[in-house]
C-alpha cells in the first residue's frame, strides 16, 4: 500500500501512539481524521498536521457512524484504520472493599474491546466498498492490544481480558474480511514512554525500564508509529499480533 494520498482514521489521537501515528502519517501524504473524547488534545493534534479533528467516543455506535461520515465528506472514505484509543486503569479482582464492581470492569471492555470493534466494523464497510488498490488490497486495519494480553500483571484483569479479546479477534477479522480485500492487523505494546508511564516518579520509570531486557527504556510512541507504516507497506502482514516490547514479558507485578 503507498500510504501518500488515501483517507486514514485514527483513534486516541489526541496523544501518545495515536497522536504519534496520525503526525507520522500526515508527513507520509495521508488525509488524517483523528479521533478522541478530549476536545482539546485533539483539535490540537488536528492544528497540528493540517487534519480533521473530531471528538468521538468509540463506544457509542451513533458517535463513531457520524465522525465516519464527518471524515468521509472531508477526505473520502478511509482506506487506513488505526485503533489507539484505550484505558488502562489498575483494580484488583477482590481489594480491601470487596469484589470489584462489575461495572468498572465493562468500562474496560467497552472502550478497549468494543470501542476496538465498533471502529473495525465501520471501517470495514467502507473499505469493502472501494476499488481495489495497485497492491491489489481496498484498506488495513490496525487494532493495539498489549503484551497485557499474554502477562497480564495484578490489578489487570479487565484490561488484560480487553487486550486479550484484541488479539483473539485479529485472525478472525482477518479471515472475514479476506474476501474484501482488507487486511486487519494488530499491534501488543510493552512499555510505551506514553504521558501515563511518564507521569509516574522518576524511581519508578527507572525500575520499569530496567526490566526490559533490551533496549533498556521506554518504547516511543513514534516507534508505534513506524511500525504501523510498515504493516501498511507490507502486504503480506495479515491477520497477526506483532509484539513491541523490547523482548519484554510482564512479572506478576
Amino acid at each position: 500500500m503507498n500510504i501518500a494520498g488515501l483517507s486514514a482514521i485514527v483513534t486516541g489521537g489526541g496523544s501518545g501512539m495515536g497522536a504519534a501515528t496520525a503526525r507520522h502519517l500526515a508527513a507520509l501524504g495521508a488525509k488524517v481524521t483523528v479521533l478522541d473524547v478530549n476536545k482539546d488534545a485533539v483539535e490540537q493534534t488536528a492544528r497540528e498536521i493540517g487534519g480533521l479533528g473530531l471528538v468521538c467516543d468509540v463506544t457509542d455506535s451513533e458517535s463513531a457512524e457520524r465522525a465516519f461520515e464527518a471524515a468521509r465528506a472531508a477526505h473520502g472514505p478511509a482506506r487506513i484504520a488505526i485503533n489507539c484509543a484505550g484505558v488502562a486503569p489498575a483494580q484488583r479482582i477482590v481489594g480491601r472493599d470487596g469484589a470489584m464492581p462489575l461495572d468498572s470492569f465493562r468500562k474496560v471492555i467497552e472502550v478497549n474491546l468494543i470501542g476496538s470493534f465498533n471502529i473495525l466494523r465501520l471501517a470495514a464497510a467502507d473499505m469493502a466498498k472501494l476499488d481495489l488498490l495497485e497492491s491489489g488490497e481496498r484498506g488495513v486495519i490496525i487494532n493495539t492490544a498489549s503484551v497485557a494480553a499474554y502477562e497480564g500483571q495484578i490489578g489487570q484483569a479487565a484490561y488484560a481480558a480487553s487486550k486479550g479479546g484484541i488479539v483473539a479477534l485479529t485472525i478472525c477479522a482477518a479471515r472475514d474480511l479476506a474476501r474484501s480485500a482488507v487486511r486487519v492487523m494488530t499491534i501488543a505494546p510493552g512499555l510505551i514512554g506514553t504521558p501515563m508511564l511518564l507521569g509516574m516518579p522518576q524511581e519508578v520509570q527507572d525500575s520499569l525500564a530496567a526490566t526490559v531486557p533490551f533496549p533498556k527504556r521506554f518504547g516511543r510512541p513514534d516507534e508505534y508509529a513506524r511500525l504501523v507504516q510498515h504493516i501498511l507497506e507490507n502486504e503480506m502482514l495479515n491477520g497477526d499480533v506483532i509484539r513491541l516490547d523490547g523482548a519484554i514479558r510482564m512479572a506478576p507485578q
